[in-house]
């Protein structure tokens, strides 16, 4: 049954034969198909295309068509705007995807090729180890190895045939002989057998030796007098001195003047490409083909000066002066030309000569007839020529000028005059003419020439801001017209300011004249701003200021005075006054500021306690007690009562000084200075330690915050023995008073004296974590290194706190250690400049120019000092509060502190 062959197997399909459309199929189509799925009614179209295929061959591409492909499958259909922009958005997303993958993509890859290469290695790969090992071999083992066609020899042929000598005439001997010889003998300047070439002549060589030296001599001999300027003894230093040049030195010349020698060639009308390439030829130590090319570039740019001038500049003077004559026939023009011309020359003379030939040429040069100028040395001489130079050269500023300088007063005026009217623009000539009224003895003219200036030149359009008018008083400053320089600050300052930022721009303007060091400017704007604000106290603080530093005392006393007249109410400048009076010795005049100070405010705390500073160092002692006795009674502040009590103590009276004591405290429990003083008083005057620390107990209770009164009783119980109840203290007072540098501080100290170093560099450690920027506590931590490692630890102190005052005296105090003398001078400047309240810095400093300085430095260092009048340090404090050293002025106090410091070890 299944071995007979059906009769349609092989045959087309009936037309409109779906297979199972009796069963209730429908026909489908696949990817492979072309066309939508076909439903059961379309068996027309079907059967068409089977009848009218079936007596054709052609195949039907259609079916073969990739469903994809837009392009055939709807070409029928337009391709619009919508179709190009989805395309588009397709390709980004392609591309995003692409781009996503491609890390991972080249990781792949990268792997397999090593994983490819490890597997096949390349045959130099393999012998690398073999490679390696050659380095060490000698030459006698490299000789031992035998060549590669010893290796083959199996298949190699055996030449069978015996080696052959053939003995070669006498005369192929004696040929090869003589041609690897050199002939020695001289026959008569000739060489025999001369017809065959191969013979040298030494004697030719000599004398072309000795040509090229005597060129050589030549090229370098004076060609004014003849005479030679070879030095001959420092002739062979000379030659050492020559830049021998590497190989890839001259290659690079090479490459550049291959490049110049195409660019000139190619453009030989373009100036800079010959100058770079004579350059070159100069660089590379040949003046001879740098003066060639640089002629070249003469004859192909004769109206470039630039080409001229360094032209010039290779040649010697003579032929200098030949071809700068031949410059300014082809350029008479050129101011650079002329001027270069003048500097060759070396006679006055000749020098005059070429400047007025070069006035011919260019009449309306400014910088030659300025050079003409100052060649004369006759000032008629020179009026003559400046009167010409403003006939051709009208709107110069500088000849105008120049010609005013030479004029008498009268004459002047014209002049100026005339140059207003033919430069109205410029602001020069009317500062010139209020320092000729300056200059002539008319200061009253000053002020109405600058004020018409200012109305002149903003009429014009030539209108200057604040600032420029600011830098041309400066420049009157500097150059001594004072007057003038005030005039225009008070004609100009105020230009297009608004009320309210007069003021503030006025004093930063004021800080800017003195950074400058135009003082004078600086004293102009507070004296105007006075005019303005004379009731305003900070400006008169800031002008007093300014003349306490650059000023004379008679003008500080000048405005002191007029600045209370102004402001009677303002303490610090009744105070000012009376200091300087007291400075002055005048001990009278200080009483007699006072009292009207007194009289202007009459419960002033610091008026009062001023009063009594004034007595007590005046040695008036029971003025002072007076004075403080009203003081309590009138004002009776904290400060009053502990002045009361310091000024008994200084006499020695400590039973007065603990009744006012006592009483003070009754007032003011909480304030921390008054119980400071009696302890010390228990302490250190009766040696009653123990109730001295029963005090400081009670005064920690009022005054947890007091970091002074902590301290002072740790060092009392340190000084009783009680060193772990030290500890405790300060860890108490740690606790209350969180990131204290100075409790750290002490801490560490404790420990130092107590020999435990180890705890106190762990305490240190702890310190550093809670306060990072203390300069005191950086300081206790590279004291406890050792000294090798002092310097390592000092970098990181100014890492975190560079400009702190100790730290930067701490490193100075290392470089003396060091011995390194200029460095620890500049490190105690700096520290010095960075805090001036700091008197310890002072006290180092002094003390190292005792040991290692002169008397002027040591001077240098007092007059600082007294200058800067510091209040602060450990060390000052400690000497300057000092009951014996009361009344003692700051130069006194600054031995005193230097004698009590011990360098570091």
């Amino acid at each position: 049954m299944f071995g007979v062959t059906k009769d349609f197997i092989g045959k087309s399909a009936p037309p409109n034969y779906v297979a199972g459309l009796g069963r209730g199929a429908t026909g489908f189509t696949t990817r492979s198909d072309i066309g939508p799925a076909r439903e059961s009614g379309d068996f027309g179209a079907d059967a068409k295309k089977a009848g009218g295929k079936e007596g054709g061959d052609d195949d039907d591409e259609e079916r073969y068509q990739d469903p994809d492909n837009e392009v055939a499958l709807f070409s029928s259909g337009p391709y619009d705007q919508e179709d190009e922009e989805a395309d588009r958005v397709y390709e980004e997303v392609s591309n995003r995807m692409d781009e996503r993958r491609r890390t991972r993509r080249e990781a792949r890859e990268k792997e397999e090729l090593e994983r490819y290469r490890k597997e096949r290695p390349k045959i130099s790969q393999q012998f690398a180890d073999l490679k390696r090992q050659l380095n060490t071999i000698d030459e006698a083992e490299w000789a031992a190895i035998p060549d590669v066609g010893d290796l083959v020899g199996k298949n190699r042929k055996k030449n069978k045939m015996p080696e052959r000598f053939t003995p070669l005439p006498d005369t192929i001997l004696a040929a090869a002989r003589e041609k690897s010889q050199y002939e020695t003998s001289i026959d008569g300047g000739t060489t025999t057998d001369a017809a065959d070439g191969m013979m040298t002549n030494f004697r030719e060589i000599g004398q072309a030796r000795d040509k090229v030296l005597g060129l050589k001599l030549d090229q370098v001999s004076d060609s004014v007098s003849g005479s030679t300027t070879v030095d001959p003894k420092g002739y062979l230093t000379d030659l050492n001195s020559i830049a021998l040049r590497s190989a890839a030195e001259i290659g690079d010349i090479k490459k550049a003047r291959l490049l110049f020698s195409s660019m000139t060639t190619s453009n030989p009308l373009y100036a800079p490409g010959w100058m770079a390439a004579a350059r070159l030829e100069k660089e590379a130590g040949r003046i001879v083909q740098a003066r060639s090319i640089i002629a070249k570039g003469c004859e192909h740019c004769p109206t470039n000066e630039d080409v001229w001038l360094e032209n010039a500049s290779l040649n010697t003077v003579e032929n200098a002066k030949i071809i700068l004559a031949d410059a300014v026939r082809h350029i008479p023009q050129s101011v650079k030309i002329w001027l270069k011309a003048v500097d060759l020359e070396t006679d006055t003379k000749a020098q005059k000569r070429v400047l007025r030939r070069a006035l011919e040429f260019v009449p309306n040069s400014v910088k030659l007839w300025r050079a003409a100028v100052n060649m004369e040395e006759n000032p008629d001489d020179a009026k003559v020529l400046l009167s010409r130079a403003i006939e051709l050269v009208p709107l110069s500023v500088e000849l105008w000028l120049a010609l005013a300088r030479l004029e008498t007063y009268k004459n002047a005026q014209t002049v100026l005059n005339k140059a207003r009217k033919t430069i109205p623009t410029s602001h020069e000539i009317w500062i010139a003419a209020a320092r000729l009224e300056e200059e002539h003895g008319t200061p009253a003219r000053v002020g109405l020439v600058i004020q018409k200036a200012a109305i002149a030149l903003s009429q014009t359009g030539a209108i200057l801001d604040r600032e420029q008018w600011l830098k041309e008083a400066e420049k009157c400053e500097k150059n001594g017209s004072v007057l003038t320089c005030q005039a225009i600050v008070a004609s100009t300052i105020g230009l297009n300011l608004e009320e309210e930022d007069c003021k503030d721009t006025w004093m930063d303007d004021a800080e800017t004249c003195i950074a400058h060091g135009s003082i004078e400017t600086a004293r102009a704007i507070y004296a105007h701003a006075l005019k303005k604000y004379p009731a305003r106290q900070s400006i008169w603080k800031q002008a007093a200021f300014l003349e306490k530093s650059h000023g004379t005392s008679q003008s500080l006393e000048e405005l002191l005075q007029r600045a209370v007249r102004y402001c009677p109410q303002a303490e610090v400048l009744w105070l000012m006054g009376a200091k300087e009076k007291w400075l002055a010795d005048d001990v009278k005049g200080a009483r007699a500021i006072l009292e009207e100070a007194f009289r202007a405010n009459p419960n002033s705390e610091q008026i009062w306690l001023a009063a009594v500073k004034v007595e007590s160092e005046s040695n008036e002692y029971e003025r002072a007690r007076k004075l403080l006795e009203l003081a309590r009674k009138e004002s009776g502040t904290e400060r009053v009562w502990m002045k009361s009590a310091q000024l008994e103590r200084q006499l020695k009276n400590y039973d007065g000084a603990l009744g006012l004591l006592e009483e003070g405290l009754n007032k003011y429990p909480t304030f921390d200075k008054l119980w400071a003083i009696k302890g010390q008083i228990m302490d250190e005057a009766l040696n009653k330690t123990n109730e001295a620390r029963e005090i400081y107990n009670k005064a920690v209770k009022n005054c947890p915050k007091s970091i002074i009164l902590w301290i002072l009783l740790a060092k009392l119980e340190e000084k009783l023995g009680m060193v772990t109840k030290a500890r405790s203290t300060l860890e108490k007072a740690r606790y209350t008073n969180p990131k204290t540098a100075e409790l750290w501080v002490e801490g560490i100290r404790i420990e130092i004296r107590a020999k435990n170093t180890s705890a106190a560099k762990a305490m240190s450690a702890k310190a550093l974590q809670e306060c990072p920027t203390s300069g005191a506590l950086w300081r206790e931590v590279i004291y406890l290194e050792a000294r090798p490692q002092r310097k390592a630890r000092s970098v990181d102190a100014l890492k975190k706190c560079e400009h702190d005052p100790i730290v930067v005296t701490t490193v100075a105090l290392l470089f003396w250690t060091d011995r390194k003398i200029e460095k620890a001078r500049n490190w105690f400047q700096k520290a010095v400049q960075i805090d001036l309240d700091q008197g310890d810095s002072f006290a180092w400093w002094y003390k190292f120019e005792l040991q290692h300085g002169t008397e002027e430095q040591q001077e240098l260092v007092i007059r600082r000092c007294i200058a800067a009048e510091p209040h602060h340090g450990e060390y000052w404090q400690a000497v300057a509060k000092d009951m014996s050293n009361v009344g003692k002025k700051t130069g006194e106090i600054l031995k005193l502190c230097a004698a009590k410091l011990e360098p570091i070890k």
